[in-house]
């Protein structure tokens, strides 16, 4: 087993007990400071900005819960069906502060995968927004679940809303009632029942604790410069441990959070709201590089880019920063006070990270699970390197287990941000925590400073005969650099007839029409084609032999995913 060094703490925060606490803490340092920025529709063009206030949010944490007391819901296990909203984190952080069990399910699922997770979490009371009252009513109708209670987030005819419990309950507060601010919070407890996002099996209901998250927060805000008036941009699913983790730690930080209106609006909103800091997947990273790259090269621009690169450079190895005034056109495409981009759920494309770095923007990946509540490693402004994920976070142990000759081994982590078990599985729970370690499933190797490198799955792994290993994801990050693709897997395909390769790697890969037609001035699929197989001509020139990818699959068809964006890559295999 090999160690892994941990990453030197900048900051000294405070270790909140319970969630309770990291909500009064944040009321009180904060108090009337913008915490979040609310956007209302009046009409098609018309809309108002609403600010809430740190002090606000806990109040009505504390009406909203105060309600659900007074109806009997102690001690429930409450399920959250919704899209990231003011409301969905108000309802969560209500349950799990003494009330109950809190049960995000996952909006991007199918009907009978839902009911599933709702049955199996034994909730018997939903919280759900107006844009999944179909799919909620559905529930209901059916009578599969011990779900006895809707609320929902809107107002909406026929059922009973936040709003107006949040109203009811701040009345029985100035009335005299503070039981529900009184309930008892054990720390190392069930508060949280997660279920995962599983590319081949049926998904696992990870349970998680008030410790295990504040914890991690206090870990993270050690090594992360989050600041006090920052804004941030809610795009990670509150359903998922890295949304919902990361959204505490804004608040834990005295950040300002605004909402994201969907996908096609992200540039949009990230320059409505100015803002400044931005978690997300790496897909979205990316593919924001990759339009200002491709802005840049059609405006003819490319030169002046470069040039502007090399001068900052220079400056920068005299200490002079000038980047953000060098590149001030493409800062206005994001805003303007866009400074600290953070990374998950998948590798970071190393071009991108240091495209964005050359321009003055921090982008930086973390790396975790969500049976780690999620986060275990993570690359910071002091400490990083170019694919690696960075060191393991403060206070949480990482080695590489059972390394092979070339070093590569399983990466396995502990600490208190590590999940209580899997709810109702004893089997697989003994398969991920084995002597007090969690085994992630994915294969990493060390550099010479204690970097860590993800390798790949270890379910993925393609083996040839010869005793080679192949990493598909290494080859993947290649292929994510090439400006029109959307998405890529590589596999191993079975030997044909008059072929001398036991087993060849084939890639699998999504284009983009619209860069396809716009930058290569084709449309035609067979030339498209033809540009793919060069460009993989080119990427296998400088891999090993046994890495090079002989066979090639295009489409332009999205390929099959899980709700967090992973491709299935079974379900794909068994298509090909």
């Amino acid at each position: 087993m090999i160690k892994v060094k941990e990453l030197k703490p900048i900051f000294d925060p405070v270790l909140h007990q319970n969630l309770r606490d990291l909500v009064n803490y944040a009321a009180m340092a904060y108090d009337e400071d913008t915490a979040f920025i609310i956007k209302h529709k009046l009409s098609k063009k018309e809309f108002t900005y609403e600010n809430i206030s740190f002090r606000r949010f806990r109040d009505e944490i504390n009406g909203f819960g105060t309600a659900l007391l007074k109806r009997g819901l102690q001690g429930k296990r409450i399920a959250i069906i919704g899209n990231n909203s003011y409301e969905w984190l108000l309802s969560h952080l209500a349950i799990v502060n003494g009330l109950g069990i809190s049960v995000p399910l996952d909006k991007g699922l199918p009907y009978d995968e839902l009911e599933s997770s709702a049955i199996r979490s034994a909730a018997s009371v939903i919280i759900f927004d107006k844009a999944h009252q179909a799919i909620v009513e559905e529930l209901k109708e059916n009578g599969n679940t011990q779900i006895t209670d809707y609320i929902c987030m809107d107002e909406l005819e026929g059922y009973e809303d936040v709003q107006t419990l949040i109203n009811e309950g701040q009345d029985l507060i100035e009335e005299g009632m503070d039981d529900y601010m009184n309930l008892p919070i054990d720390k190392d407890a069930m508060s949280i029942l997660l279920f995962t996002s599983g590319t081949t099996s049926m998904a696992k209901a990870v349970m998680l604790s008030h410790y295990n998250i504040t914890y991690d927060i206090y870990s993270m805000m050690q090594v992360e410069d989050i600041r006090h008036g920052d804004v941030n941009m809610a795009f990670l699913p509150y359903h998922h441990t890295f949304g919902a983790t990361g959204q505490l730690l804004m608040i834990a930080a005295g950040a300002t959070t605004a909402y994201c209106e969907g996908l096609k609006y992200v540039q949009k909103n990230i320059v409505e709201y100015k803002v400044s800091v931005f978690v997300c997947v790496p897909l979205l990273i990316e593919s924001i590089y990759k339009r200002i790259m491709a802005t840049v090269k059609k405006e003819g621009k490319e030169k002046k880019l470069k040039t502007g690169i090399k001068l900052s450079r220079m400056l920068l190895k005299l200490g002079i920063d000038r980047r953000r005034q060098l590149f001030r056109e493409i800062h206005e495409q994001l805003g303007g006070n866009l400074r600290y981009v953070i990374s998950g759920a998948s590798a970071l494309d190393p071009v991108a990270a240091k495209g964005f770095d050359d321009i003055g923007i921090l982008a930086y990946q973390g790396y975790g699970m969500t049976e780690a509540s999620p986060c275990i490693a993570a690359e910071t402004s002091e400490e990083h390197k170019a694919g690696s994920i960075g060191r393991a976070m403060p206070g949480i142990q990482v080695a590489i287990d059972n390394p092979n000759e070339e070093g590569i081994g399983e990466l396995i982590a502990r600490g208190p941000n590590v999940m209580l078990g899997y709810y109702e599985n004893e089997e697989e729970t003994a398969e991920a925590l084995k002597d007090g370690w969690l085994h992630t499933g994915d294969l990493a190797r060390l550099d010479k400073d204690g970097y860590i490198y993800i390798c790949g799955r270890k379910k993925n792994v393609i083996v040839l005969k010869n005793g080679k290993n192949v990493y598909p994801e290494e080859l993947e990050t290649l292929i994510a650099n090439l400006p029109y693709v959307e998405d890529s897997m590589v596999f191993g395909q079975p030997k044909r007839e008059g072929d001398d390769k036991d087993l060849a790697l084939c890639a699998k890969i999504t284009y983009s029409r619209d860069v396809m037609k716009d930058i290569y001035g084709v449309t035609d699929p067979t030339e498209i084609e033809a540009v793919i197989r060069k460009d993989i001509d080119h990427i296998n020139e400088e891999l090993p032999v046994y890495k090079q990818m002989l066979r090639l699959i295009v489409t332009d068809q999205p390929m099959i995913k899980t709700t967090t964006g992973k491709v299935k890559r079974y379900e794909e295999i068994k298509k090909n």
